[in-house]
């Protein structure tokens, strides 16, 4: 939609300036053959100005400490296909910068992710990316690492350092898009089952849209709860949504499962697949291809879910970080614009993520 209203106001300015000046050469005597060369001439000369401009606006890569820009990723986890392609775009981000790229992934172990931060300080690292992980395990190394002259970025943390920018997905955003078209295709009653994990910044806030979501529509009940953050957490999800089925053996005892978080949902839509249980529909966030494929699959109970690109957050991540090792200003938050993407958006084909600005125009805003 906003594409389309860009277009529109783009298509009204160009008749408004065009309509006039058309009208003012028709007025005019016929010019000699010397005048087209200066105004091609003309032409060239904007748009290698144009170019310049673009070049001034790019960030430029500054020298390391020792000659190579070197940053360190220090992340709570890289496992699930959402956190690989997160982790892929942070790759492609330094790979076209020729930055030094060095990965710590703690495995959902806090002790590890400060050591690894640690670590990264003491190594005397140009920039630091950090993904995930908890407020009061990273945030006396953060202002270690900031009143040393290493600029950091953050995502899905919430950190109280001056200095540094934290990156987020909007994730009150994302639990309304997927919890409104749940409860619209439920009519706004049934039970549900709600797959949830506490300690992570991103889930709270989805879990707070989510608490309002059940005072808005009073006939949705929540009848089962659980969840884990473990080092298979989709399969951990399988066995225990298995469990839960067989608790609720009879169609019409479970209408959907909420599922704020892309593993949450592999699991869920894998067990409910292989018990037979077509009527549940799957809610979820966050996507990646497996995720995209699971949902084209003929008969899926995974309806919707919202995201944003996470090869582009990882992307943008890097991009911050170039911004403050270049001096320049960089905002407090940054927060992506998610989108909602449902199971009648996809085509009969598989497609992956590249290709779902084809089917979801919004997708490919990436901002």
């Amino acid at each position: 939609m906003k594409q389309i209203v860009r277009t529109l106001l783009f298509t009204i300015l160009t008749f408004v300036l065009v309509l006039p000046l058309a009208a003012c050469t028709s007025e005019q005597p016929t010019a000699s053959n010397a005048e087209p060369a200066k105004e091609e001439q003309g032409s060239k000369e904007d748009q290698n100005q144009e170019k310049e401009d673009k070049t001034e606006k790019a960030t430029p890569v500054p020298k390391g400490k020792n000659g190579k820009l070197k940053i360190a990723l220090v992340a709570e986890f890289t496992t699930g296909t959402h956190a690989s392609q997160y982790v892929s775009g942070v790759k492609k981000a330094a790979e076209e910068k020729d930055i030094e790229l060095v990965i710590s992934d703690a495995n959902n172990d806090q002790a590890k992710m400060a050591s690894y931060l640690d670590t990264a300080i003491n190594q005397d690292v140009d920039g630091i990316v950090i993904k995930h992980g908890r407020t009061e395990t990273l945030e006396p190394g953060v202002k270690r690492a900031v009143e040393k002259g290493i600029p950091v970025v953050a995502f899905d943390v919430e950190l109280n350092v001056d200095g540094v920018t934290t990156i987020d997905q909007d994730d009150y955003m994302l639990a309304l898009l997927a919890l409104k078209q749940m409860a619209q295709d439920i009519d706004g009653e049934g039970n549900i089952v709600n797959i949830f994990v506490g300690g992570f910044a991103p889930m709270e806030k989805r879990n707070r849209v989510y608490e309002i979501m059940l005072q808005r529509y009073p006939g949705i009940k929540e009848i089962a709860r659980f969840g884990n953050a473990t080092a298979n957490t989709s399969l951990d999800t399988q066995t225990k949504m298995e469990a839960i089925l067989k608790q609720y053996p009879n169609k019409g005892d479970i209408k959907a499962v909420w599922a704020p978080w892309d593993e949450f949902a592999k699991g869920a839509t894998r067990a409910i697949k292989e018990a037979g249980r077509d009527e549940i529909k799957v809610y979820g966030i966050d996507l990646s291809d497996e995720d995209l494929q699971m949902m084209q699959e003929e008969g899926s109970p995974w309806k919707a879910s919202a995201a944003v690109n996470p090869a582009a957050v990882g992307e943008k991540q890097v991009e911050l970080l170039l911004q403050k090792l270049a001096g320049e200003k960089t905002p407090r938050y940054y927060s992506f614009d998610p989108v909602l993407v449902t199971q009648d958006d996809l085509p009969e084909s598989p497609i992956n993520m590249d290709q779902l600005q084809e089917y979801v125009e919004e997708w490919g805003n990436n901002e």
